[in-house]
């Protein structure tokens, strides 16, 4: 029983410290742009779809 009222402390100081850290990242602006993140994946350095990439690969190797 004497162990709980510790956990619990440790428990909360830690979700304190998770909170914080949230509050850290929106306030420095992390979240701000949660569009652009989920395309840049689709464009590679040249601004080509990654579809289109590996279409003109397939035809190199045709080619060769």
């Amino acid at each position: 029983m004497n162990i709980l009222f510790p956990i619990i402390l440790i428990s909360i100081l830690i979700a304190l410290g998770f909170l914080a850290a949230f509050f850290w990242a929106v306030g420095d602006g992390q979240y701000e742009d949660d569009y652009t993140p989920s395309i840049r994946m689709l464009f590679d350095e040249n601004g080509q779809t990654k579809e289109r990439q590996e279409e003109s690969n397939q035809t190199l190797d045709k080619d060769r």
